[in-house]
């Protein structure tokens, strides 16, 4: 126990609290048990570590420890905790619990007898808590971190401080609203970093290797999370492995099942059932018809990368300009919290209410003419006139 502790004190004394992420703050923390689910890379260790950090507590009150530390292989989570406890701890913050067998019902019978311990827990963004084996859900409050947005990327690179935009407000107000940016910045500059490096935080440990280490992070995600929370077999993995390569080299993309499922000889059922895995990975985002379904085993009208940066990491060539905006404008809207489909016409249809077409600066209104509540998010633009708005704008959103 003692090894843990001077673990989780080493770890939060270096840990800074200079910037925050938004839903820091945003975080009911007076909860007896808190879930941060999301992808790999995208902070929630870091927002552990801030937490404890700032409750000034010693490491026998409030500990980290990460599930996947060898400590857990001769020792039980349900043991720790009980250590823990009989010594005076009372917050308990557990780090990457799916690398853990069994994890949700050690933390149910940590949080139904022994009250004395509130729990935070961390787990990958594959995890359904709805299809535990135990029921979480009751308890837990969860909550969803993803990449940064463009505006935390300001805030976390270049120190300017901006508040969230409103979707509402961002379509009614944006000329006003853009003004207020670029009196202090130029953001088609900073906008064109962040699509190269700037969704994943670890970015400022080193910006040279950061595509060689979102590589790995991909690999790791397929490899490893997906594997051991889905339970799929090695030989499946490559052909995901190969799935998404084929993805990201031709985004976005309008699947043919037949012609990909002979591609990776796979069924059709199967190979739905992969790109669902993906999406729930947080590596891509697939985009159904409007008015359709978006079940396990349909079939999606339009796959996307999650984010720009990982054109990036996938080593592409010369990636599609058209293909980077669209990652970008469905990213930012989804991880805002925002349900987007396919319209007839348009690019994109926003919460049932907005059609959108996504371009460069030049991108007029022929595709959406006519249609009420529509919009042209358009890149390479400052400022925008009318219904047509900057699509770094769009970065403001959480």
């Amino acid at each position: 126990m003692e090894e843990l502790i001077l673990k989780s004190n080493k770890l939060v004394a270096e840990q800074s609290l200079d910037f925050k992420r938004t839903l820091y703050e945003e975080i009911d923390w007076s909860n007896r048990l808190i879930g941060l689910m999301g992808p790999r890379g995208a902070g929630k260790t870091t927002i552990l570590l801030q937490r404890i950090k700032e409750m000034g507590l010693s490491g026998s009150e409030a500990l980290y420890v990460s599930l996947d530390d060898i400590y857990f292989t001769r020792n039980s989570l349900i043991d720790v905790a009980e250590t823990f406890r009989i010594n005076g701890g009372r917050y308990l913050f557990l780090d990457e619990v799916h690398k853990y067998p069994d994890w949700h019902r050690e933390i149910k019978n940590i949080y139904d007898f022994k009250r004395e311990i509130t729990l935070f827990f961390t787990g990958s963004s594959i995890i359904d808590m709805l299809k535990l084996p135990v029921d979480l859900s009751r308890r837990a409050i969860i909550y969803h971190l993803s990449g940064l947005s463009f505006r935390e990327f300001l805030q976390y690179a270049k120190g300017i401080r901006y508040e969230i935009i409103a979707l509402g407000d961002l379509l009614k107000n944006h000329e006003k609203l853009v003004q207020t940016v670029i009196k202090d910045i130029t953001p088609l500059k900073y906008f064109n970093e962040y699509l190269a490096y700037g969704y994943y935080p670890f970015f400022k440990e080193n910006i040279n290797t950061y595509p060689s280490r979102l590589e790995q992070v991909v690999k790791l995600v397929i490899e490893y999370d997906l594997a051991f929370v889905e339970h799929i077999d090695y030989q499946n993995i490559r052909k995901i492995l190969e799935l998404m390569a084929i993805l990201a080299e031709n985004v976005p993309f309008t699947p043919n099942i037949s012609d990909l499922s002979k591609k990776l000889s796979m069924g059709r059922n199967t190979l739905i059932e992969y790109l669902h895995y993906l999406d729930k990975a947080r590596l891509i985002n697939n985009l159904y018809q409007s008015g359709k379904g978006y079940g396990k085993l349909e079939k999606p009208g339009k796959v996307l990368l999650e984010n720009a940066n990982l054109f990036e990491a996938l080593a592409m060539v010369n990636p599609d300009k058209g293909s980077i905006r669209e990652s970008f404008f469905a990213g930012q809207l989804i991880n805002a919290g925002h349900h987007l489909s396919l319209p007839i016409k348009g690019d994109f249809e926003v919460d049932k209410q907005f059609i959108f077409e996504v371009g460069g600066r030049q991108k007029g209104y022929k595709q959406i003419a006519g249609i009420p509540n529509s919009f042209v998010a358009a890149d390479e633009l400052e400022a925008g006139v009318g219904n047509k708005i900057p699509l770094w704008l769009f970065g403001f959103l959480y």
